[in-house]
């Protein structure tokens, strides 16, 4: 008899491992459409706010129905990602045909590109006296834009365009029906759960889009708080022109979503953006390219402090309800093993890890050392008696 429990166990075990090399197989095969799915939860937790808001208005003591506040939430997110890339595209096309047509041949440029001439031929004897950096950079150009480049670079960009828009409608048409019908993500997870721990899981998911989406929504005015401020410090400060301040900021402010390296390489690529106008057109508050570079430096850096210190606190203290050195443990494993993509996906991650942690495990001691203050309003879940 007991061996037979053994062999009924044993099978079972076998079944549930089979099970599971499936599902991971399938998840694996339909990454694609699984990364639309995921996306579009994104962008659905992204509209929960919206269609809160839009509920709350009221024709005869009754509000829209779900199926139009779905619309009009995708509407207005659809409009504002369109508005956002119509802003940008002329903006950075300007930058770029600016640049193209900057005189680098006054006297701070020149003396510039010659000295950096200078030290290279210093540093590197091999190169030789008559090396060039200015012929260089001209060669590799040519050499980036030649017809065969060129062409297959279109041919390249034709067909990530179709992915783009591919993708762009599938995540949209999957987003509607996850705002129309906020249980649907629910009961698809449910679904292969068995019945005994669906309520738990249940609440487990609803628990975890209500974090997702405090976590998003202030993750987006993060990205436009930093972006303002670099902003007014890049015009009122530094005096550059603002289509020139708008596009460094937007660009510093987007990067800023990465997670310690993505402030640093914003910060190179607005001081060099500011070095690059400077020797070009020459505006700025000062003429010393030098101390313009380190005015622009200062600007991002002391917009970097607030973020530090002022929007991520409120960020991560109000949505996901994690102590700082929590998360920046988290940050520096997935860094470790995922790279910057993992670091953009640390902290939803984390979420989720961290609710399912506390409802199904919160009986274990760590739990209970890490998550200590599960009380009043904001805690996630009752302690069992």
């Amino acid at each position: 008899m007991e061996n037979t429990r053994n062999t009924d166990k044993l099978s079972g075990l076998i079944i549930k491992v089979g099970i599971i090399a499936v599902v991971l197989g399938l998840c694996l095969y339909f990454k694609t459409t699984l990364i639309y799915i995921i996306i579009a939860f994104v962008v659905s937790l992204l509209g929960i706010p919206l269609m809160n808001l839009m509920r709350k208005i009221k024709i005869k003591g009754h509000s829209a129905p779900d199926w139009l506040l779905a619309i009009l939430a995708m509407v207005v997110i659809l409009a504002l990602i369109i508005l956002l890339i119509l802003d940008l595209i002329p903006l950075i096309s300007n930058i770029i045909t600016d640049i193209s047509n900057m005189d680098f041949t006054s006297s701070d440029g020149s003396s510039l590109i010659d000295s950096l001439n200078g030290w290279l031929i210093a540093t590197f004897p091999s190169l030789g006296q008559d090396f060039s950096l200015t012929d260089l950079l001209f060669d590799n150009l040519k050499d980036l834009f030649s017809f065969s480049k060129v062409t297959g670079l279109v041919g390249s960009v034709a067909s990530i365009l179709i992915d783009i828009l591919v993708g762009l409608f599938s995540v949209m048409f999957i987003s509607f029906f996850f705002l129309k019908d906020d249980t649907l993500f629910e009961r698809i997870i449910c679904a292969f759960v068995p019945d005994k721990h669906e309520v738990e899981v249940g609440k487990t998911i609803n628990e975890i889009k209500q974090l997702l989406s405090r976590y998003f929504v202030g993750l987006l005015m993060e990205i436009i708080g930093v972006t303002l401020v670099d902003f007014l410090g890049l015009w009122l400060i530094a005096q550059l022109p603002i289509s020139y301040a708008i596009t460094i900021a937007f660009i510093a402010g987007l990067l800023n979503i990465i997670p310690y390296v993505g402030p640093i390489i914003g910060e190179v690529i607005g001081v060099l953006l500011g070095i690059i106008i400077k020797l070009g057109i020459g505006v700025g508050i000062c003429s010393n390219v030098w101390i313009f570079a380190l005015v622009i430096l200062a600007i991002m850096l002391t917009t970097q402090l607030l973020d530090n210190f002022v929007y991520q606190p409120i960020i991560y203290s109000t949505s996901i309800k994690a102590h700082p050195l929590e998360i920046f443990i988290v940050f520096l494993l997935a860094g470790h093993f995922g790279g910057v993509v993992g670091m953009l996906v640390a902290i939803p991650t984390y979420t989720v890890i961290r609710v399912i942690a506390i409802r199904f495990f919160y009986r274990f001691k760590p739990i209970q050392r890490l998550v200590p203050d599960l009380s009043k309003e904001d805690k996630i879940i009752e302690k069992n008696d």
